[in-house]
């Protein structure tokens, strides 16, 4: 049972034969009820527990209204729509705390990839049905985190208002339909404010809030974004974050650190086994309440902000003071050592008055975070845990508080122990609660299922709301207009403390590059919104997923940030023209055009500010940035007239092309094939060397001048190996591969005249082919939709391609009318398309399409092409069978990281299957 679009769908495996709806129908059914028996008889059978999340037993209501077969009604596990069934999950939970309302939303894809006939065969051939569909509602959505404060809890109701997300939410059917009801809604909450304010949700909502216990929910969301979310820990020592991957196989036992007013310190063993162990009264509301007494502060905030331009040596008695200036070297106490926090106030004839508020601040957040630090760590030697992870108000993403709080845990641990921080750690509670709905999906979930995107839509940081919810694009459009002429968070100048002088407990204040600490505002991370796809795998040819790191381009390098910044930068305008020309040049796509460029360079100045403000962020990563940037913008393909163009061209030569090559010796033709994949890997939008070439010459000229250029060794020329491998020794034929899994770049010449006759020889030889393409448009990268009419016009001058394009469904459409049968029973090895999965010029092998999984259980030789996929990405990744790597080098700084070579040079690496 799943969601698309407010739709439900039910997927039934009968035992075979012909059914019909009712049929179907009852099968469904029979099955639900089953499952929810299932379920019901497991809870009876779990002992009761204090620290056991309550869920909500109601089952389903299924409409069966309207309801119809999808596609072929003789299919064995057909889809079943419902187009009339109403919303069977929840969309809003909230944690309600002293200070901040965290609200964790759902809502529903608005996008559903067409199922055609050749879509549907290719997944039969795969083994890829609709019963692989997951069974909760929820995924396929989208989750979203936002915060206000609590003395602006209107602002709050306002927002969950305006989205309908206490209804069901503006995309839900009863919203549309009119037919909104909120007599008996709940909605799930936690924190103190569910009480406190429990009677204004019902006046201005109209509904109940279902209350849920703290610390439940505090564990609960810890566990599903340690287990789910790749990269959601990190470390922060001397102002650097350094993320770190968690292995949720060896999780458990951890011990959580939740600091708030108090510290409570939370042993965690596993999914609902937990004991708070210790804890202290000295925390967040210690600091708050001492310093609002001693500064005049108004605000928490505003108390960290002072104690960034602080100095506690005015303050705090250093060891310094004690010894005459020297260290104290016997116990390796130095002289910047704080011996006693506020200690020079004992000996000093000073008023209050003469203490200057920043340093009172500063020693005030020294003395209470090393001492959380310290009681962290021993509890954690006590208990024997590994990782200790802090959460909580008090944190806030605050540069200064995790650096203490982390030399804390290293000094006293002498580096055994790490302090741990988590990106999204205001929100445990929130989605600690959103999990306490019976149906909400996020149980069986792993990380290779969430995406996580950035919208400029979602005009906040770090999950506060920095401007109105936004309806619509037009919305979106004039929201952006006024960001770039008021400026915000996201494109304020950062200012930088100055530097400090002091530390305590043994060690040096923490500090970073410079000296400095940056603010607490540029230091923040932001909160992205999580898209749940549950057709994402791991791909399964990776040597060691674990290991596996698909960028070979490090961001974290701030002179390689600067770099890209640089490129990415200058190539903006150009991107521009080609996407407002890409919708016909009117006012409206101009409008879209400059909100789109004011919004990717947002997103590019707030990286430069902060580079781990987005998560473990890589080349790839950035650059899959902008295509999702140019989509929010409704620039869904902005190079599709200048593809469609060069794949003509293109095309019109590829008959002499396959005559020139069939005349040549085998060994001469494997070799020209390669050349002719080089050459044509010349045409690449994204490169601003080869947009340059585009005024020099038409394609034809650019890809003979490349071709003739084509001189060995290459940079990188393993061309001999991968030769013997395919065509072997005078008396010894190898035997050819069963499944080559090529995975395309661009449209024009580099698939019709580069890629496209690698794979005919490859089928030539026996061995089936599977072009593996974008899901997505991505600069001139072809697509898996656009590769069938490009392969069926490449047909009519190929018998080859006819005969395997026609095995693998591909013709079915374009040319021919064949049955599944007739495919089946073909003599010619199939030739195949299937999706990647994303939609960026690299690929992240930890996040493929379902097809791609499946169509790589049978395959034995990678060939990735062009250099997101095989340079920017995957240069260094291993694979578990024969991998082929080809590209032309065209970014001067690219060359010289990677190959030590220079622009245009060539890679044809080859990696036999170890």
């Amino acid at each position: 049972m799943s969601y698309t679009d407010g739709i439900l769908e039910l997927s039934v495996r009968s035992c075979g034969g012909k059914f019909g709806l009712m049929a179907h129908l009852s099968k469904a059914l029979e099955k639900i009820n089953i499952k929810e028996e299932q379920r019901e008889q497991e809870r009876e059978m779990v002992p009761s527990a204090s620290n056991s999340m309550h869920r909500s037993t109601s089952r389903p209501q299924i409409d069966l209204s309207g309801a119809a077969i999808q596609g072929n009604s003789e299919e064995r596990d057909p889809t079943i729509l419902l187009p009339n069934q109403s919303d069977d999950i929840s969309h809003l939970a909230l944690d309600i705390g002293g200070s901040l309302i965290k609200l964790v939303y759902f809502s529903r894809c608005e996008n559903r990839s067409p199922d055609d006939k050749r879509k549907r065969s290719i997944k039969k051939r795969l083994g890829v049905s609709n019963g692989n569909r997951r069974s909760y509602p929820i995924l396929g959505g989208r989750l979203h985190f936002v915060k206000f404060e609590t003395r602006n809890i209107n602002e709050c109701l306002d927002f969950i208002f305006s989205k309908q997300l206490h209804s069901g939410g503006v995309d839900s059917p009863s919203w549309r339909s009119g037919s909104r009801t909120n007599d008996s809604a709940t909605i799930k909450a936690t924190g103190g404010g569910a009480y406190k304010f429990a009677d204004l949700f019902r006046e201005r909502l109209g509904v109940s809030l279902d209350k849920e216990d703290e610390m439940d929910c505090l564990v609960a969301g810890a566990n599903f974004l340690l287990k789910a979310i790749r990269h959601e820990a990190f470390t922060h020592m001397e102002g650097q974050k350094e993320f770190v991957q968690i292995d949720q196989n060896d999780l458990f036992p951890y011990l959580l650190v939740n600091i708030g007013s108090g510290v409570s310190m939370i042993k965690v063993d596993g999914d609902g086994s937990f004991q708070r162990v210790s804890g202290t009264n000295v925390g967040g509301g210690t600091y708050w309440g001492l310093g609002k007494l001693l500064t005049k502060c108004k605000s928490f905030d505003e108390l960290l902000e002072l104690s960034q331009r602080g100095d506690n040596g005015a303050i705090d008695m250093l060891v310094g003071d004690i010894y005459g200036g020297m260290d104290y070297s016997k116990f390796g106490l130095s002289a910047s050592t704080i011996a006693s926090s506020f200690g020079k106030a004992i000996s000093e004839n000073k008023e209050l008055s003469d203490y200057r508020p920043e340093d009172i601040s500063l020693s005030l957040l020294r003395m209470i975070s090393y001492n959380i630090g310290q009681i962290s760590y021993l509890n954690a030697l006590r208990y024997g845990l590994k990782r200790i992870f802090f959460g909580g108000f008090f944190i806030r993403g605050h540069a200064y508080t995790m650096d203490t709080i982390s030399f804390a845990v290293h000094f006293w641990s002498k580096g055994q122990a790490q302090a741990m921080f988590l990106r999204h750690e205001g929100f445990l509670g929130a989605l600690g609660a959103f999990m306490s709905y019976e149906k909400h999906g996020l149980d069986d979930l792993m990380a290779h299922h969430l995406v996580e995107r950035f919208p400029m839509g979602a005009p906040y940081v770090g999950g506060k709301i920095h401007g109105p919810p936004l309806g619509d694009l037009n919305e979106k459009i004039s929201w952006m207009e006024k960001f770039v002429q008021k400026g915000t968070e996201i494109t304020a100048p950062v200012p930088m403390a100055p530097p400090g002088t002091t530390g305590v407990g043994g060690f040096e204040r923490p500090s970073s590059k410079g000296d400095t600490l940056r603010s607490d505002a540029s230091a923040t991370l932001n909160i992205g919104v999580l898209h749940l796809v549950p057709t994402l795998e791991v791909f399964p040819l990776l040597a060691d997923p674990k290991m596996y790191e698909p960028n070979a381009i490090d961001l974290s390098d701030h002179s390689e940030l600067e770099y890209w910044f640089t490129v990415l930068t200058g190539h903006l305008p150009d991107l521009v023209d080609k996407a407002v020309a890409s919708e016909g040049g009117t006012d409206d796509a101009k409008r879209r055009g400059d909100a789109f460029a004011c919004a990717f360079s947002a997103h590019l100045t707030r990286l430069m500010e902060e580079p781990a403000a987005y998560g473990k962020f890589g080349l790839a990563n950035l650059l899959e940035l902008r295509e999702e940037c140019l989509r929010e913008f409704q620039f869904l393909d902005a190079y599709r007239t200048i593809k469609q163009r060069e794949n003509e061209v293109s095309l019109a030569v590829l008959p002499d092309l396959l005559i020139e090559l069939d005349s040549m010796s085998e060994d001469t033709r494997l070799l020209a094939l390669i050349e002719g994949v080089l050459a044509a890997n010349i045409f690449d939008w994204g490169s601003r060397a080869c947009v340059d070439l585009y005024h020099k010459g038409t394609i034809i000229e650019i890809y003979r001048m490349s071709r003739k250029k084509m001189q060995r060794p290459w940079r990188v020329d393993d061309f001999d190996t991968f030769k013997e491998r395919m065509l072997g020794s005078r008396d010894k034929r190898p035997k050819s591969h069963r499944r080559a899994l090529l995975f395309v770049d661009n449209s024009g010449a580099d698939i019709v005249l580069g890629m496209l006759p690698l794979a005919r020889e490859l089928l030539r030889r026996g061995t089936e082919v599977v072009l593996v393409a974008n899901s997505l448009p991505a600069l001139n990268d072809v697509t898996a939709m656009e590769i069938p009419e490009i392969v069926a016009e490449a047909a009519k001058h190929c018998d080859i391609l006819r005969q395997a394009a026609q095995a693998g469904g591909l013709l079915l459409d374009a040319m021919v009318n064949i049955n599944d049968c007739s495919i089946e029973n073909s003599a010619s090895v199939p030739l195949m398309v299937v999706e990647n999965g994303c939609g960026s010029p690299c690929i992240d092998f930890r996040q493929v399409s379902s097809e791609l999984a499946a169509a790589a259980k049978d395959a034995d030789l990678i060939i990735l092409e062009g250099m997101g996929r095989s340079l920017h990405t995957n240069f260094n990744a291993p694979f578990g069978c024969d991998t082929l790597k080809l590209a032309m080098v065209k970014n001067q700084r690219l060359a010289e990281k990677l190959v030590k070579g220079n622009i245009y040079d060539c890679v044809c690496r080859y990696e036999p299957a170890s």
